[in-house]
């Protein structure tokens, strides 16, 4: 099933579509604490026999956790709620109703209770929290600095469900998150913990709408994603089953860009890789990689005919390649005499700087991927950098359909656009990524997906993903380089995730400190 990223606007929409499509507001509610309450008591099961405190707003938030209270109670545990404010809906005042007789109502969360439950605000909430509710988070976030877990009920509260920002908001080590991960809660993944997110029921009776979301809502990418679209290595494969990749980069002085990309994409399983490189790093790069086929840039048609289009399967353009007018030129002859698949990364894509829909030309008629970060989309696409980040979600849609590509906008999270207008969002990896050189590794993993599976949007999705688990198995971010996640991304492709148990439909990590 997929996972829809959502925005305070999204999740009240689903949430009306749900109700009249005839599932009652209550039994959402209900739905909701009770998986919120089977998944509290499985992480914390031990911690729970010394009681759990939930604190409740007066929304609706508040009532889902009013019935996480009253099934804690039911299994046993000796559950305190602080209120903060009664309930003000009709569905949570049934809730409190319901669970009231088997809780105790206390000011404050009662000496040595191990677990808490955030349930003050919920995704509606704007602004700066105020008031009580401002107490409370600053109380939920003093017993989380004394090792009190916390879990959040849809998101942090004090968090802003679409953008992610927050003057005062709960740090949790668990949000249980309805429907759907929010926008907001992926801007903030420090305040979040691990991101669980939970199926109540929001796309019953909705077979018809779904197609429709598709276009409308980003899709998140997790391991089922990839397991179902990357096709284990056959016990009988040989280079040329496991396709040919041609790496065009290493300019003056940069001959390490494009060895971080032709070991990504040997580890990652591609069968033979031609590195073509500035004449005076051609030695260097043999001597770094002895295992790929080495080549100086092409200068005629022939050249490129018989090193990359008429050998290779997909060409990863641009690791360390300079930006100049010599480039720029390569770029276009290669791009010019090769119609294979084709990745473009870094000064493939600055020497097109403010001008897209030249480089749209010379896609045209091919599977094509491009992987800026946000500086270089910003070049791309003549658009302010800051407006890039505060868009994310939505900034590549255009730049996608102007060059018939698929686009991966690099970033915590990561978006993948396709020209189609869908959208996919990574959100796997760590801070170790956070240095020059880990575009080069996600181009040669890409470049490799491409020439094996011959569909940009698979390669762009899979290849991230798989960049973002690998930089996971690496224990620690301070002292971690490349090389160390070259070595992990192995673990990574063969170390599948198992597969949640429902309600449950993805989590993501908690990002490390």
């Amino acid at each position: 099933m997929p996972v829809w990223v959502i925005g305070a606007k999204e999740s009240a929409e689903r949430d009306r579509a749900a109700i009249e499509r005839g599932v009652p507001s209550r039994q959402l509610m209900e739905r909701a604490g009770a998986a919120a309450a089977r998944e509290i008591e499985r992480r914390y099961f031990e911690r729970l026999r010394q009681g759990a405190t939930v604190f409740t707003g007066p929304g609706n938030n508040g009532g889902d956790g009013w019935v996480v209270a009253g099934n804690l109670a039911r299994s046993g545990v000796e559950v305190s709620v602080v209120e903060i404010g009664q309930p003000k809906s009709p569905d949570a005042i049934a809730q409190r109703d319901a669970a009231i007789k088997s809780v105790s109502l206390v000011d404050s969360s009662p000496e040595g209770v191990p677990v808490v439950v955030d349930a003050l605000l919920g995704t509606g909430f704007e602004g700066e929290p105020r008031g009580k509710i401002a107490e409370a988070i600053a109380t939920i976030n003093q017993l989380h600095a004394r090792e009190v877990r916390v879990a959040a009920l849809d998101l942090p509260s004090g968090l802003d469900a679409t953008t992610g920002s927050h003057a005062l908001c709960v740090v949790a080590d668990v949000t249980l998150s309805f429907g759907g991960i929010k926008r907001g809660a992926l801007l903030a993944r420090d305040c979040c913990g691990e991101i669980v997110a939970i199926d109540i029921g929001l796309d019953e009776g909705s077979g018809s709408l779904k197609p429709k979301s598709r276009q409308s809502l980003p899709e998140i990418v997790d391991a089922s994603f990839v397991q179902a679209r990357i096709p284990p290595i056959q016990y009988d494969a040989h280079k040329g089953t496991r396709k040919h990749l041609a790496i065009v980069g290493g300019g003056k002085g940069m001959p390490g860009a494009v060895v971080l990309a032709a070991r990504a994409a040997l580890r990652s399983g591609i069968g033979l890789v031609r590195t073509l490189v500035a004449k005076e790093n051609v030695s260097a790069v043999l001597a770094a990689v002895p295992s790929v086929l080495n080549s100086e840039w092409p200068t005629t048609s022939n050249q490129i005919k018989a090193e990359i289009s008429s050998w290779a399967d997909a060409a990863l353009i641009g690791p360390g390649l300079g930006k100049s007018n010599e480039t720029r030129e390569l770029v276009e002859r290669v791009l010019r005499d090769s119609k294979i698949p084709v990745v473009l990364d870094a000064d493939a894509l600055n020497v097109f700087e403010g001008d897209a829909r030249s480089l749209a030309k010379f896609l045209a008629g091919r599977q094509a991927l491009v992987t800026p970060h946000v500086a270089e989309f910003a070049r791309l696409s003549g658009l302010d950098v800051k407006k890039v980040i505060a868009n994310r979600f939505d900034i590549g849609a255009d730049i996608a359909r102007t060059l018939n590509a698929t686009v991966l906008l690099k970033g915590a999270p990561t978006v993948v656009f396709s020209p189609q207008g869908e959208r996919w969002v990574i959100a796997r990896g760590t801070a170790a990524l956070g240095t020059g050189g880990s575009g080069d590794l996600l181009g040669g993993i890409a470049g490799t997906l491409l020439a094996q599976v011959g569909d940009a949007m698979t390669a762009a999705c899979c290849a991230a993903w798989v960049h973002g688990r690998a930089a996971e198995f690496c224990e620690y971010i301070r002292g971690t380089t490349l090389e160390d996640v070259l070595y992990a991304l192995p673990r990574a492709w063969n170390d599948p995730e198992l597969e949640p148990e429902p309600p449950v439909l993805t989590t993501l990590p908690a990002v490390a400190p």
